[in-house]
C-alpha cells in the first residue's frame, strides 16, 4: 500500500490502535522492521490487482511510503499481521489489515501474502478488526468490499457476517477501474455475532 489522503477527518473515527492477539496472530503497528517482508509480500502482482492501492511493482520507497503513513495519526488503524506462537516462525510478517476511513464510514481492509493464504490469517485478523471497529467507535455500520472475482475474500466476508449491500466500481492502481461487490454489517448484527463460533 502507499500513502493516501485521508477521506475523512471525522474524530469519532480514530482508534488508539491497541496490539490485538487473536489464536494465530499478533496484530500490531507496522514498523521499519517489516520492510524486508513488506517488500517481498506485496511486491506480487496477484495481491496488487485485487487492492486499490497497493502499486505493483512495490519496492523499498512504496514500503517506506506506508510506514511513513501508517505513524501519522489518522481515522481507522492498521496492523501488521505477524504469527503469535512460541516456534521458528513467531513474529513472521504475513500481510496487513486495517480500518480505513471512507466518505460512509470506516471500511475494514486486508491482504495476506501469497505463501500464507489458505489458512485463514485474513479471517482471524477481519474478527478482531471488526471487534475493534464496533468497540472503539459508535459506528452504526462498518463496510467491505471484495473484487467480483476475489471468491476468497468474499468467503471472509461471509464468516464475518457481512451483508451483500450491491456492486460499484473500484480504482486500483494495478487493475484501473474494476467490478467490485460491496458489503455491510449493521452493529445489532454484530452484537448478535459476537461469540464468533
Amino acid at each position: 500500500m502507499i500513502a493516501d489522503k485521508d477521506d475523512s477527518d471525522d474524530e469519532s473515527l480514530f482508534i488508539e490502535r491497541p496490539v490485538l492477539v487473536t489464536q494465530r496472530l499478533v496484530m500490531r503497528s507496522p514498523h521499519e522492521g517489516d520492510i524486508p517482508a513488506l517488500m517481498q509480500l506485496a511486491d506480487n502482482r496477484h495481491v496488487a490487482q485485487m487492492l486499490a492501492r497497493m502499486p505493483h511493482p512495490y519496492g523499498e520507497a512504496e514500503a517506506r511510503a506506508f510506514i511513513a503513513m501508517c505513524q501519522l495519526r489518522q481515522p481507522g488503524a492498521t496492523y501488521a499481521l505477524t504469527l503469535a506462537g512460541s516456534g521458528p516462525e513467531t513474529g513472521t510478517f504475513v500481510g496487513c489489515a486495517g480500518l480505513n476511513a471512507k466518505d460512509r464510514g470506516l471500511e475494514l481492509g486486508y491482504w495476506i501474502g501469497e505463501p500464507y493464504w489458505r489458512q485463514g490469517y485474513a479471517t482471524e485478523a477481519a474478527h478482531a478488526l471488526v471487534d475493534l471497529a464496533f468497540r472503539a467507535t459508535g459506528i452504526p455500520v462498518l463496510h467491505v468490499s471484495a473484487r467480483v472475482i476475489n471468491p476468497a475474500s468474499r468467503r471472509v466476508i461471509h464468516k464475518c457476517g457481512f451483508q451483500y449491500a450491491g456492486q460499484g466500481m473500484m480504482n486500483s492502481i494495478v487493475a484501473g477501474q474494476v467490478p467490485v461487490e460491496r458489503y455491510r454489517l449493521d452493529r445489532k448484527t454484530w452484537e448478535s455475532l459476537r461469540n464468533w463460533s
